[in-house]
This record gives structure tokens, sequence and C-alpha cells, in this order.
């Protein structure tokens, strides 16, 4: 596991399985979990290498970079491709830096990842375009001005910026007419999206919508002040609403005016790339217009799972094509869309979930605008690395090269295909397939990838010796100073020894990364197949994995024996299969949307912690310990720390509770136990410190209400139907869910079976 944690600290890569089948018929028999990486680009790694130079393609079909494991042949003119086997001709400048004992920086061993600095025209800075939502209560509209106006100081100071209000009516500023806050107004009711051309006729001349003319998009530098003050001027919404009424939301239209004029600015410029980001703050559904989710009319309740399973959901399917019509055109211009929706009530997210999805922005769900879990995450989003930069990407590609033993079946995250047929693309789609290249409008540290593979090669075509298994990773983006970077990760993974026994195989099975692959890919079949029938396939799925990599007799239970590496797989997919990914029960739509889009944006680790959850012990006894998600893990004398990745949860036991209650921790004889209190507060604040969007904090005690949010998440091992002499310990979690002892002896009983 060491090797694996180095790979991904250098690489940002990690893999179901590490050491490869040979051929395809071996890879079906063998290979029960998807081959598959998961690919964090923007992965910080200070030894990484940087160039400033354009790399060396292959002249071959798979136009890969140069790389070290690339064979360079005395006199050092020309290299042979590891993917291709095309001999390659050095160009004039590479003359004399390569000799027996010296390499160019490409050829180097640690030069596994490498960053090159294109030779290109620095591009336009940043657009940040505000949609702000003015149907909310005074207290809450005030809030989120306030945000906005601090963020104004935290956005690079040539980033353009720019402002739409909606309510009933949708209003655009002219941020670049100084003399009085002046808008153009739009009617919210529309049943029509506003195109760019249209939007032209309203605005003005083409020429009038460029960066140069400086009249919806201006430097914030140079529109501070007058930014500020229409900020502050911002009313609530003037539309009356009636008590029987929801507030009228033209959502839809602001979006639709947001992504076409972004799409008019960018048209005046052709040859540039310009990086934006339409940054959404909604507070409410979308009640009129195109893009409307419910009805003002507060008689009709906004839809549920059931209505949408039961095609009951009459607003749905038409606004959801409309939001993904809004994610196409953000797609095709590049440009990201962020939603921070901030409402006790759902605000649509289900539906607009294609805006954000495609686009790879960032989504927030919270309580409102003062609650700390939008005002923490809204100002992550601007935080700086030590050299005082923003570390995000825009405009991205990543395309992935293998040699000819392999083929790529699919991506599954935040992107969008850009249709490359290449010879390296399988038939079996998995995910976003049927392309080798792929599009993400934004980037940042934590977004990653799931690829997906197939072993190509025949049974009876034996791989050479010296050609190991490749896959090279390639990713061009534009940085926060309009610089083009792309970097390039080639790694390589060992063939199994066709005679060597299944052995070699499991040594190289990584439980983790092919959990979250696992995670990932039923994440993807919940968009189109019933719940019921994806955790019957994982189950299918499971059981095939352990009868055949587990040691066991025919027919034995007992005998049933899993290897270190596969033996908290099984564990992971009970967890899975009872989360918020894949269990609509007490959750929304727009929940449910939020937790599966943050599963298919981060790394390995914050995945596992959605999957299966950590709890942390503190107790008089020692110093904090992580415990069995359990409710045999519950204890009254005992502080529990529950971290979900979404909550982060201090859980008193009924003692701890009582003693606190009585004021012993104010007493200066009770130093541990005011210790013992303050451990876990601190625990969390590194937590809460760390974590993108910012988790919802909880201090509960044990028979408390927020303490069903532990009962849910743990395994449910004491039932009030279980035998009160065997409860001893722990907390009676009232359900009917099976839990993890009986799950995993039926897992064993179905794998042994004849």
């Amino acid at each position: 596991m060491d090797a694996i944690y180095q790979s991904e600290d250098v690489d940002g890569v990690r893999f179901s399985w590490n050491v490869w089948p040979t051929s395809r018929v071996e890879a079906t028999r063998k290979l029960l979990v998807p081959l598959g990486a998961m690919y964090t680009p923007m992965k910080q790694n200070q030894n990484t290498l940087q160039v400033p130079y354009p790399p060396l393609h292959c002249k071959g079909l798979c136009t890969a970079v140069l790389n070290p494991f690339c064979t360079v042949a005395p006199p050092y003119r020309t290299w042979v491709c590891p993917f291709c086997l095309q001999h390659n001709q050095f160009p004039p400048h590479y003359n004399g830096c390569i000799t027996d004992t010296s390499r160019p920086s490409e050829l180097l061993p640690n030069a596994s990842t490498i960053e090159y600095l294109l030779p290109t025209k620095e591009s336009a800075p940043p657009i940040y375009l505000y949609i702000v939502d003015t149907c909310l209560p005074d207290d809450e509209l005030q809030k989120l001005i306030d945000s906005l106006t601090m963020s104004l100081s935290l956005i690079p100071e040539n980033s353009y910026v720019g402002l739409i209000t909606f309510g009933s009516m949708v209003q655009v500023y002219e941020l670049g007419f100084t003399a009085c806050p002046k808008s153009y107004v739009f009617r919210g009711n529309s049943q029509t999206a506003f195109k760019a051309a249209t939007l032209l006729d309203k605005l003005g001349a083409p020429e009038t919508l460029n960066l140069a003319s400086k009249r919806f998009l201006v430097p914030v530098g140079e529109c501070d002040d007058s930014l500020t003050t229409i900020l502050e001027e911002i009313q609530k919404d003037p539309c009356r609403v009636p008590s029987d009424r929801r507030p009228q939301r033209a959502t839809g239209i602001a979006f639709s005016i947001a992504s076409s004029l972004l799409q008019a600015v960018a048209e005046q410029a052709p040859h540039t790339k310009l990086a934006a980001r339409v940054m959404a703050f909604i507070g409410g559904p979308a009640t009129v217009g195109v893009g409307m989710v419910v009805s003002d009319d507060l008689k009709e309740p906004i839809r549920s799972h059931h209505d949408i399973v039961k095609n009951k959901a009459k607003h749905t399917t038409k606004a959801y094509a409309h939001y993904k019509s809004v994610a196409e055109q953000a797609v095709a211009a590049g440009h990201v869309i962020d939603i921070f929706s901030c409402s006790l009530d759902q605000v649509g997210l289900y539906e607009m979930r294609e805006m954000v999805k495609l686009t790879g922005g960032f989504m927030v769900l919270a309580d409102g605008f003062f609650h700390p879990m939008f005002q923490q995450s809204f100002q992550k989003i601007f935080s700086r690395d030590p050299d005082h930069q923003l570390n995000v990407g825009y405009n991205a590609d990543i395309q992935v090269t293998t040699n000819r033993y392999l083929k790529i079946c699919g991506a599954i995250g935040h992107v969008s295909s850009l249709n490359v047929a290449s010879p390296n693309v399988s038939e079996n789609e998995i995910g976003i397939g049927g392309t080798s290249s792929w599009k993400v409008c934004g980037l940042d540290q934590n977004s990653t990838f799931a690829f997906y593979f197939e072993i190509a090669n025949q049974h009876n075509n034996a791989i050479p010796v010296d050609q190991p298994g490749l896959i090279q990773f390639t990713t061009t983006y534009q940085n926060g100073q309009g610089k083009r970077i792309m970097r390039v990760t080639t790694v390589r993974r060992e063939w199994a020894d066709p005679s060597a026994t299944i052995s070699t195989l499991a040594n190289g099975f990584d439980q983790e990364t092919s959990a979250v692959l696992m995670a990932r890919l039923a994440v993807f079949k919940a968009e189109t197949e019933e719940l019921p029938d994806i955790t019957r396939w994982l189950d299918k799925m499971l059981i095939r994995l352990v009868s055949k990599y587990a040691d066991f007799r025919k027919d034995d239970p007992r005998s049933f024996n899993l290897a270190p590496n596969f033996a908290i797989y099984p564990h992971f997919m009970f967890h899975l299969r009872r989360s918020n990914f894949l269990q609509a029960f007490n959750n929304s739509p727009d929940e449910s949307s939020f937790y599966r889009f943050m599963l298919n944006r981060e790394n390995v680790s914050n995945s596992l912690i959605m999957i299966q959850p950590t709890l942390e012990q503190y107790s008089f006894n020692g110093p904090p310990a992580p415990v069995v998600l359990s409710a045999t893990s519950i204890s009254a004398n005992t502080i529990l720390l529950l971290d979900t990745f979404f909550h982060v949860l201090i859980f008193h036991g009924e003692m701890v509770a009582k003693w606190r209650k009585e004021g012993y921790d104010k007493d200066p004889q009770h130093q541990t136990f005011r210790d013992l209190l303050a451990a876990p507060k601190e625990d969390a604040k590194n937590i809460l410190k760390d974590r993108f969007p910012y988790p919802r904090y909880i201090d509960c005690d044990q028979h408390s209400g927020e303490a069903r949010f532990l009962l849910a998440t743990i395994d449910p091992n004491l039932t009030h139907v279980s035998n009160p002499q065997e409860q001893g310990n722990g907390e009676v979690v009232f359900t009917d869910d099976v839990n993890l002892h009986v799950f995993l002896e039926h897992l064993k009983k179905f794998a042994v079976q004849s």
C-alpha cells in the first residue's frame, strides 16, 4: 500500500488493480471489479517537474508525449514511443544533450509527471458573472450582499466581473455606466430561452459586447466602488407575494441570459479562450418562465423522488431539458457554472444539475445565506496558494493514451465528451465513453475523474517482456494567470504472468480505489436505472469477487477467509448500499443530486469518508481512537466524533452530557473532564478548516433529536428486535435494516455455494 499512496502523491493516480491480466479472456474471468483509475490532474506536489518549453509528441496515431518509458537508441537522434512503437526523430536542439550519462528532463526516471508551460499568448483574466436571487427575506439578502461585497476584495484585481439579478424580472447591470446604476430589464415569464443573437438585439451592437468595451463586464479594480454601491442598493423583489403563493423566480431566464451574454462576448474574441464563471446564488425554487420546477401556488408541492419515479413531476422533464441546453451552451464556450443553493426548501438542483456537472463547477447546499456552510464555502473558493495565486484551471481537456493491449471504456466525473475517435477507444462504453478525450471547463485541486479500461489483447497473443502496461494522462488547461499549462502523467503497471497463480493479481488489488470506482458506477447507473436493481447488481458483483479471491471449502461458510487487501471491501459495499447515494428515503431530489455530485468530484480518501464515515472515540482511558461504525461503539461515558464528509458531529454519551450540564467542566478539580470535552471540538475544527464545501457542524447529546444523524449512519447491530441479553454497551437503533454481521454471513453463504 505504501507504493500505492506514493504513486498517488506523485502522480495523482490510483488504480483498482495494480497488476493486469495479459488477455481479454483472463480479465473477464478474474477482474470482477472493473479495471479503472482515479486521476486528480491538479494534484499539488512541490516535486513535480516544470519546464518552460513545449512537449515533444510522437508522430504516430497515439500522439503520446515523450516520457521516461521511451527507448532512446545511440547515436541518440531517435526515440521509440512505447505506446505505438513509432520511431521519432529528436529535433536539432536536443542534439548534444542526450548521452550515456545525461538525459533531458522528460526522460528522467522521476519525471512520471511533468508540467509544460506552453508558449502561447496569455488569455484574458477570468470573468466572474454573479447571478443574484432577490426573492429573499431582508436579512438573508443582506447577508448575501455582504458576502458578495467581501468577495470583490478576493477576486484577482484584473479579473472581469458582471452582475445579473432576478426575481419576477431579470436585470442585467451595465457596470461600465458610472453616472448612476443602469440595468436592462427582461420579463421573467418568458417561455423561450434567450439566445446570444436575441440578446445582442436587446443590449446593443456586437462590438459593444466585447471585453474592451467594458460595458457589462468590467475589471474589478475599475468598478469596485460602483459595484459595491449597486450591491448595497439592491432591494428585495418588488412583486407582491400573497400568503398562499411562492415568490416569482425567473431562475431559468436568468441562467439563459447569463450564458448567452458570455457566449456573445466570447464570439467577439474567436481566437482566445475566455475563462469565465457564472456564480448563481439561489434562495428558492424557480416558479415562472422557462425552467420553472414548481408553480407559485403553494397548494402544489414541489416534486419528490416518488413523483419523479411515477412520472408525476409535471415540470421536471421540461426544466431539465432547458437547463441542460444552457449547460451545453456553456460547455461549447468553455465556461463554468457554480450554484449556491441556500434554502430550507428545494430550489431545483435536481433539474439544474447538468449545468454544474458538465462544466466542472462548484455546488453548495446550505440552509441559508447566513449559514457558515455557505459563507465559509464561498470564501474557500478564493483561497490562494503560497505564491498568492488561485489554484484553479479553465478550459481544460484531458486526453488518455494507452498502449495497444489496453482500451479506454469511458470516464465518470464532471466532464463532457470531445467525441475523439481513436484506435484505443473501446466499443464497451462505461460512463461517458466513445472517446479518448474529454472537456473540463473548470478544474481545482480536488477535481478527480474516474477512467475505466479493458484489456484488449487476445488470448493467443503473448505480450513481449519489454512492453509494460502504460497509460498516459495529458491535461491541458489555462491557469488563473491566463497561461496555458500541459500536465503529462505517464504511469506503468506490470502484466501478470499467465502461468502464475491468481494470487499475483490479488496482491495488486486496491480495495479502497475499487470501492470508489464501483460507487461512481452505481451513481452513474442511478441516473437511468431503479435503485433496487442497482443494489442487486452491487451484491452480485461482490459475491462474484469474494468467491473468486477468498479461501474457503465448498459449502462451508465457517472456512471463509479474505486476504487483508480484500477484507474491508465488503464493508464498503455494505455502507454504500445504505448511503445517501443509493437511498432516496428521507432525502429530497435536490439533496440526492448534491450528494452524488460530490462523490463524482472528490479523490479516493474523501470519497471513502462519504461511503463509510469515520468514528473517533474520546474517553478517560487514553488518547482518541478510531472505533467501529457500529451501535455498540456508543457508550454513556465517552464522546464520539463522526465525520460523514457532509456532517461533522460530536456526540456526548449520556453520563458525559449529565456531568457537563451539572458544570463539572467549570470546576478546577476536573481539568481532565474539561480536556475531554475540548479534544473532539479541536479535532472537529481542523476537519472544518480544510473541508470543501463546509460541512454541517452538529454538537449533540445521546437521546437528543440531533443524535439521529449518528443513528442513521452507524451499523444497526443493536435494534429493537435484538436479544436484550446480547446488548450490553451500545444504543438500540429502531430500524428493520440488515446489519453488517447478517450481511457478511449471507455473503459467505452465497460465496461458498457449489
